[in-house]
């Protein structure tokens, strides 16, 4: 099958040397891009900037900003069957970006923000994606409730949750434990590592038969 995946954090200039951006690795969608490839899969793998080496035989599409995100799942998720949100993708980006570095002028400097696209939320009614959807829920609290929420109101198949508030899993770690959660029930899944974890969720994800 061809499988479309973002990995990756996104990153949002505010002047020409300074950005705001988020601590994800981009390790999971990273692990997931190679246990798809290695399970025969075509991979489509389109990534904010991350230090990690991209999968032997995976087709790589860099991105830098979550408007960059947006325009490249726009263009590509069509050619899919899966498609897998596991980018960490920034909510909201700099309203104006300064042509110029911004200099100290005071003790404090307010920035002002505006949302950016819902990328997952836009998949299927804007995109009309019709495939396998699979979303990802970095939380902090009430995980159960809000990735189902989140799956709910996306029209997800799954989506994989994780308490990113703990230390040892998630954020920076190769180790991460994670509950799928579909639309009526949920299953949680034993701590492993992020490539062991991957393989897995390939194997479940290419048994999900998304009805759209």
């Amino acid at each position: 099958m061809k499988v479309l995946i973002t990995a990756g954090p996104t990153v949002e200039p505010i002047d020409p040397v300074r950005y705001l951006t988020n601590r994800s690795s981009g390790k999971m969608g990273y692990a997931l891009a190679a246990a798809a490839a290695k399970r025969g899969h075509s991979v489509l793998l389109i990534s904010g900037p991350t230090s990690l080496e991209i999968p032997e035989g995976v087709d790589y599409l860099p991105i830098e900003s979550a408007a960059d995100m947006y325009q490249a799942v726009e263009s590509q998720i069509g050619r899919h069957e899966i498609a897998i949100f596991a980018a960490a993708v920034a909510d909201y980006t700099p309203a104006e970006v300064a042509g110029q570095k911004l200099k100290k002028t005071g003790d404090e400097m307010t920035l002002t923000l505006k949302r950016t696209k819902d990328i997952l939320g836009s998949a299927r009614e804007v995109m009309n994606f019709k495939g396998t959807l699979v979303g990802f829920a970095a939380e902090t609290e009430n995980i159960l409730e809000n990735a189902r929420g989140k799956c709910l109101r996306k029209g997800c198949d799954l989506v994989v949750a994780n308490d990113v508030s703990r230390q040892d899993i998630g954020f920076d770690s190769s180790e991460n434990e994670v509950t799928l959660v579909y639309p009526e029930r949920s299953e949680a899944l034993p701590q492993d590592s992020k490539e062991h974890l991957a393989y897995h969720l390939m194997e479940v994800i290419e048994d999900v038969k998304a009805p759209h």
